[in-house]
């Protein structure tokens, strides 16, 4: 290549280099002169082109630094590993895949494919559950649910190939979960062909009791719960073993004493209840939750006081002693297993923070050296990271306080990261400014607590009313119903009411009106009412006493007006917000459903799979009489014909709408015996209409949901209730307004936990497959 030529391309690519062309490009066509031409190399357009160069890769690695930044901060904030691939088109995908829009679908064809077991085989598409009159339910054709599950299994495996990408293989190997999706939705896939091939016509389908792992895998929090159950089941196994003890050996005392005697007037307690030894067992568990109770020792206690001894005994023993005693520790041992498991959630906030201070030093050898980052830097990784615009708001401000000195180490860039595990304080907007001296008079005057107090006075009188009326007029049928009164004193209410409403917006403006949530709610009913009763005026006029309270038009005045009562019983919930308590209780629910849906999956998780597990077991195996029908508004004795039943039994109950013939029906099912109201009448009915090993399963269901998670569950509302009432002991009614507790599982624990050292940080760092940074 002749010299000339050469300086006519390095000249045209000097002029493309800042706008069209890559530097790689342009190293390339550097590294592709001969070197034959050393001439070249010092001229000074090859300088030009090769400082150009430099500028634009180190343009592009700054830039891919604060991308590494901000994908560390929002690993944070959302408490996941950063132990996955960092570079420019990985982390794109990354925060694409982890973006709300992806995260929805995900959510939705998790709930799509859960959701199938409804519409399936046995199809829960029928109005009533009652074999008696249940009339055939709508079954889907085959191919239509199949289809929608393949589009499911596709999406699923689409997710699986980018985490898989996302991590690594090695860190796929070690990833136990991601192994177990690999194997659900292989074999959900061979079933699935498998169900085509058949015509959907089999009976067992495997993949549907595999289900629940698509929600399972899919929740970090929900996969540590797991866990935590997992490791605490050895821990509370002593106490377990000490309740089944406690059960045999009053089993074997109650047969003895209770044994068959030559008197048959005597054997009424043998006959009902200890007749086995499966029966008493079965009794002796049914008294320890009191569903039985005192049923149980009726016909022993009838023939001599002295029995009650024996059942007392048992009861304070087991039920009092033991099972409170299981309870303190499955809570004990399980709130240390999530304690670690919370720890684990800070090391990943921690170490998320640390690695984005270390990529964004790492910008210039010299800031490496000295470990601090700029500012300005800062500022732009903040500006890019998805989090609440509060949160986002906070950490700015802050930041900006290191303005002067231009730069922030290592523990201050720590600092400013903890105002994500601080209350956000609403500010309401200021109250409008009036010029005449009487509105500022008046301002004052209903910008007052007392007008609230007033305000839920008039509510109570309101609902009293109401109270009053409806107990008078319990006997009335619709026609002999006299609603003019009602109707007047609610027409006063309501008036009153939105005068209320009216005021307030004077005195705090629209925006500090709408700025309070239960001023929301008032004026939203408030206004619903209002339009109820216009609609009332137009349709039947101007009220009278020659009202007809069963005439109509739409629907009847009567139906009208007790939607208007409903909706004022309903809006004296207003009340709450204004008591402290009530406040705190309303709050710590609100938060149990947005925070702690974990262990509600995790129920989700095992009614699922017991549901399954039930009807491929009990499907079809209670079927009424022949001949028996239900005759709508009749006693009992009207219900069956040519049927006699045994007091107390499934049949003589009419439980027939609870069983395992649909996914509906056995959810309803499963519901009616973790209550433990009555359930040893369904224990009975599939054990004589199956097999007494049926027993296992309603007791196994009986343990995994009565005494594990309920148990459990109960124990971490008083853990929320107990972290909110601690923290707003101090607070007015007005601050408890005012601050937005972010409370989560981490925070409620985030005093017991440990902060990791530097050392560790940086060991963890170390240890990152993807990531090697300067130290």
């Amino acid at each position: 290549m002749k010299p000339y030529r050469c300086s006519q391309i390095l000249n045209s690519v000097f002029n493309l280099s800042s706008t069209t062309l890559s530097h790689n490009f342009i190293v390339w066509l550097i590294n592709f002169i001969p070197l034959e031409l050393p001439q070249l190399y010092t001229s000074p357009l090859f300088f030009k082109i090769r400082t150009s160069t430099l500028l634009l890769h180190s343009s592009d690695e700054e830039d891919l630094y604060i991308q590494q930044a901000v994908v560390f901060i929002e690993d944070a904030i959302q408490y996941r590993s950063i132990y996955h691939r960092v570079d420019a088109r990985s982390l794109r995908l990354y925060r694409w895949y982890y973006s709300r829009i992806c995260q929805w679908g995900l959510g939705l064809t998790i709930a799509v494919v859960l959701l199938l077991a409804f519409v399936e085989r046995p199809s829960s598409l029928s109005v009533s559950s009652d074999p008696r009159i249940r009339s055939p339910s709508i079954e889907p054709p085959c191919g239509f649910t199949e289809s929608i599950e393949m589009v499911c299994l596709i999406i699923f495996c689409l997710d699986l190939a980018v985490k898989s990408y996302l991590i690594g293989w090695e860190e796929l190997r070690k990833n136990k979960w991601l192994i177990g999706y690999t194997v659900v939705i292989s074999v959900s896939i061979i079933d699935w062909v498998l169900s085509v091939s058949m015509d959907c016509d089999e009976r067992l389908r495997v993949r549907r009791l595999l289900r629940p792992f698509f929600l399972l895998q899919n929740s970090s929090l929900m996969k540590k719960t797991l866990k935590c159950i997992k490791r605490t089941l050895p821990e509370i196994a002593s106490v377990i073993l000490l309740l089944a003890l406690h059960l045999c050996l009053f089993t074997m005392i109650g047969m003895l004493l209770f044994a068959k005697t030559e008197d048959p007037k005597k054997n009424g307690e043998w006959e009902l209840h200890f007749r086995t030894m499966p029966d008493s067992l079965m009794s002796l568990l049914v008294l320890l939750t009191t569903a039985n109770n005192p049923d149980v020792m009726i016909p022993a206690y009838s023939l001599n006081r002295g029995y009650s001894i024996f059942f007392i005994t048992f009861s304070v023993i087991g039920t009092y002693c033991l099972m409170n005693l299981l309870t303190a520790i499955i809570y004990n041992q399980f709130r240390g297993y999530l304690l670690m498991s919370v720890q684990t959630s800070i090391n990943r906030r921690r170490l998320g923070i640390r690695a984005a201070f270390q990529v964004l030093s790492c910008q210039g050898a010299q800031q490496a050296a000295e470990e601090r980052v700029h500012v300005d830097a800062v500022l732009k990784v903040m500006s890019r990271v998805k989090m609440k615009s509060y949160y986002r708001a906070a950490i700015t401000t802050v930041a900006r306080q290191y303005t002067e000195v231009s730069y922030m180490d290592r523990e201050q860039f720590r600092e400013i990261f903890d105002e994500l595990d601080k209350d956000c304080i609403k500010e309401h907007p200021p109250l409008p400014q009036y010029r005449s001296h009487a509105l500022q008079r008046l301002q004052v005057i209903f910008s007052h607590y007392y007008l609230t107090v007033l305000g839920n006075a008039v509510a109570l009188a309101n609902v009293v009313c109401i109270c009053t009326v409806l107990v008078l007029n319990s006997e009335k049928s619709t026609a002999e119903r006299d609603n003019y009164v009602l109707e007047i004193i609610n027409l006063c209410f309501i008036l009153y009411y939105l005068f209320e409403m009216c005021v307030k917006i004077f005195a705090f403006g629209w925006l500090g009106y709408l700025s309070y949530r239960n001023n929301i709610f008032d004026g939203f009913l408030t206004i619903l009412l209002l339009a109820l009763q216009i609609t009332i005026f137009i349709t039947y006029r101007l009220p009278n006493s020659q009202w007809d309270p069963s005439s109509h038009s739409v629907i009847s005045l009567w139906e009208m007006i007790r939607l208007v009562n409903m909706l004022i019983v309903f809006r004296f919930l207003r009340i709450i917000p204004d008591i402290k308590l009530m406040a705190l209780v309303a709050s710590t629910l609100l938060d149990l459903v947005k925070n702690l849906r974990a262990f509600a999956g995790i129920l989700v998780v095992v009614y699922y799979v017991f549901a399954v597990f039930g009807i491929w077991l009990f499907e079809g195996a209670i079927k009424p009489p022949a001949g028996m029908s239900v005759l709508s508004n009749t006693s009992m004795e009207n219900i069956t014909t040519n049927f006699s039943m045994e007091c107390g039994t499934y049949e003589q109950l009419g439980y027939w709408p609870n069983n395992f013939d649909d996914f509906a029906a056995a959810i309803i099912l499963l519901y009616d015996v973790m209550i433990v109201n009555n359930w040893q009448a369904f224990v009975d009915a599939y054990s004589r209409y199956t097999t007494e090993w049926s027993k296992i399963y309603f007791v196994c269901w009986w343990l995994t949901s009565s005494v594990m998670w309920v148990n459990l569950f109960v124990a971490l509302i008083l853990e929320n209730f107990i972290y909110k009432w601690d923290r707003s002991h101090s607070c007015s009614v007005t601050d408890v307004e005012r601050i937005r507790y972010e409370t989560s599982v981490q925070l409620m624990f985030r005093e017991q936990v440990q902060e990791p050292t530097e050392e560790e940080l940086v060991c963890q760092l170390h240890q990152h497959p993807h990531l090697h940074l300067q130290w």
